[in-house]
């Protein structure tokens, strides 16, 4: 929590509070593309998560506390649960601001955030990227914050299947963010940590939606994640276990959100893997079997000393190292790696 807490200070600074406007709302289309796919696995995977693409709306809202945010972004699930509150998406908008503290035109970053429900990694890394001249939206996933309805409980029986929705959220968040007013709407990236890397690299696999995809302390075969990590996924695992979720029975609940199952529609050119060589939540190894299916090249699978947790000391130089590759996106393509 100190480093934590030292890395924000030093590295994100402080974003002004905005003036509040009056809610706004904007036109959108999912630009959703399932291309053919040869592999049977595959192609059932993308029937298990697609949906019809079609036109939605997207709101804005001045937040009641600003905490660096301007706004909350909302637009409809494209797989609702049921559930009123949980299907209307909520992201926070962390702008990017020019010299005079204005709000700038600039490329975006869509952040999914950890396990924890104050997500506080994930807005550290919304706040230091709109720090870095990048508009940035933190968004929350189902049943988390906004979407959480009172006296909600997670279970066996809403956690991993909310994954499949948190896979179209993410994907439709794309098309949202590139509607807002000084958004560059051709250049919207992603970025995930844990839990939040998972949907990330299952997210990357739908399409080419995304510029660029940063995965941090996530992999594939979640199945074995869940049954050999310690920490979050051991008290995962023991969740499932007390509702009867154990061996197949386990494996085929974790199917349908497998990244390992569309890794190989992940580009990976403009996509980076970011690993903890000592994580005891997320294996080495499961990143490391991602990284193979995504044919990812060494200098984009970057290993870093550490665990789980103490691999924050490097969060600076993950910053920086994404916010090098996002600002290479307004660049012409012959500058750009």
């Amino acid at each position: 929590m100190l480093l934590r807490t030292v890395a924000l200070l030093l590295i994100c600074g402080a974003v002004p509070c905005l003036a509040a406007e009056e809610p706004a709302v904007y036109a959108a289309r999912d630009t959703l593309q399932l291309d053919d796919e040869p592999q049977d696995d595959a192609r059932a995977c993308l029937t298990g998560l697609r949906w019809t693409p079609g036109e939605f709306t997207v709101r804005v809202d001045p937040p009641a506390d600003h905490g660096g945010m301007e706004a909350y972004v909302r637009f409809p699930s494209p797989r609702p649960s049921g559930n009123a509150l949980n299907d209307l998406v909520a992201m926070e908008w962390y702008p990017a601001l020019d010299a005079d503290r204005k709000r700038m035109r600039a490329p975006a970053v869509v952040v999914i955030h950890e396990s924890g429900s104050r997500m506080e990694v994930g807005r550290l890394f919304a706040k230091a990227l709109a720090a870095r001249k990048v508009h940035a939206f933190l968004i929350q996933l189902p049943y988390y914050g906004l979407r959480k309805p009172a006296g909600f409980n997670r279970d066996a029986e809403n956690v991993l299947p909310a994954l499949s929705q948190a896979v179209a959220d993410v994907r439709r968040a794309r098309d949202a963010v590139a509607v807002l007013p000084d958004v560059d709407g051709e250049h919207v990236s992603l970025q995930g940590t844990s839990l939040g890397g998972f949907v990330a690299a299952a997210t990357a696999g739908l399409d080419n939606g995304y510029q660029r995809v940063f995965i941090l302390l996530a992999g594939g075969d979640l199945h074995s994640v869940i049954m050999n990590g310690t920490r979050e996924a051991a008290q995962l695992r023991e969740l499932l276990e007390k509702k009867g979720y154990t061996g197949e029975k386990l494996r085929q609940i974790v199917q349908p959100i497998e990244p390992l199952r569309l890794a190989h529609r992940i580009s990976a050119e403009t996509t980076w893997l970011y690993s903890a060589d000592n994580d005891q939540v997320v294996p080495l190894k499961s990143a490391q079997v991602l990284a193979e299916a995504a044919h990812l090249a060494a200098d984009h699978h970057v290993t870093l000393w550490g665990d789980h947790y103490k691999v924050i000391v490097y969060f600076p130089i993950i910053v920086e190292h994404i916010a090098e590759r996002l600002s290479r996106e307004v660049q012409s393509p012959e500058t750009r790696d």
